[in-house]
């Protein structure tokens, strides 16, 4: 059982989401006046909740800890499980490579920078990359693209497709004639068709959003990969309690890490820049503070250099911190035209 099953009326469903509770564990750890503070309700409200909670908690549970605690895995059988795992091309040689092949599935991916530096540009790729066909190297699936500025552009996005689709004809001429529904697939009104759409508008969409994810999900197994753009849009603008945005920011990164695990999929974060005074001066930072970097697997900065833009490796558990440079063209992403394969360099 989730929050949005409990038997509460629908406006205490709505606060307890909004507030960050989107799991019973969550909830089940509040106690009554914190939780009537974060809902603006009255204490004894608040315990009746606790109360439905707690036994929903139970219920849960009653298989014993056999139903949570499924059994240990070997680091060999995790190191296997790594070398075997998929990945999305980004569009970008360069940027592949320093990414130890591409975007991860099963894990987070935070990707920030300065507006105009391509952060929509590249989610759109990996949407459309996404479902590049297997018999030419891609993952032959489908994608969710959640869009909370508005800045996802159908028009580009049948350009990229088109740009995938030509690239797809000039490594594998044949792709056509060998398989049966080749000539289906390969048109961009295809690709377009298998990402589905989430416009967000509010905060507190985006809860429920992620939180319907789940269920999604569940009836669609064919997606591998959710592209949020941008994770930090609404909770910058509507928030004013900085530990509630934490509380409800790290919860929402929780359920997005279990559900990269769970459905062997990418979770792709884009994210905005801020200013950070250090060290006497103003540098730029990406957004939503230091313990927000905690949540993801990998993260990438784009930055301009001159007139090049350039991606940075900032985090990553086993790739060292290198920058390559990329071109964002009428195709979509690719290598920048002076690149050098050799040139990716730690800095």
């Amino acid at each position: 059982m989730e929050i949005a099953d409990l038997p509460i009326c629908t406006s205490h469903r709505a606060k307890l989401l909004a507030a960050g509770y989107s799991s019973l564990a969550a909830l089940s750890a509040a106690d009554p006046p914190r939780l009537a503070l974060d809902l603006n309700i009255e204490i004894p409200e608040a315990e009746d909740i606790l109360k439905i909670a707690v036994c929903a908690n139970k219920f849960k549970g009653a298989d014993g800890p056999s139903s949570v605690i499924k059994g240990a895995q070997n680091a060999w059988d995790m190191l296997s499980d790594e070398q075997s795992r998929k990945h999305i091309n980004t569009g970008s040689g360069d940027l592949n490579n320093i990414l130890g092949g591409g975007i991860h599935c099963k894990e987070v991916t935070e990707i920030g920078g300065v507006p105009g530096i391509g952060k929509t540009q590249l989610g759109i790729q990996l949407a459309i990359n996404v479902q590049i066909p297997v018999e030419c190297g891609g993952l032959g699936g489908k994608s969710v693209y959640i869009d909370t500025e508005g800045s996802f552009m159908v028009e580009r996005v049948y350009q990229i497709a088109e740009g995938c689709i030509s690239d797809i004809l000039e490594y594998f001429p044949h792709y056509q004639n060998k398989a049966p529904s080749g000539q289906e697939k390969l048109k961009p009104e295809s690709f377009l068709a298998d990402i589905y759409y989430f416009r967000i508008c509010s905060y507190t969409e985006q809860i429920a959003v992620i939180n319907y994810l789940e269920k999604f999900l569940g009836e669609h197994k064919d997606v591998r990969i959710v592209i949020i753009d941008s994770v930090t849009f609404h909770f910058r603008q509507d928030f004013d309690d900085m530990a509630l945005r934490t509380r409800v920011l790290s919860g929402l990164s929780l359920k997005l890490m279990k559900l990269a695990k769970t459905y062997n999929l990418a979770v792709v974060l884009l994210n905005q820049v801020t200013t950070k005074f250090t060290e006497g001066s103003f540098q730029l930072t990406l957004a939503l503070g230091d313990s927000w970097s905690h949540s993801c697997t990998n993260r990438l900065i784009l930055y301009w250099d001159g007139n090049l833009r350039y991606a940075y490796l900032d985090k990553s558990p086993s790739l060292p911190a290198v920058s390559a440079p990329y071109a964002v063209t009428g195709k979509g992403v690719r290598d920048a035209v002076s690149s050098n394969r050799k040139r990716a360099r730690v800095m």
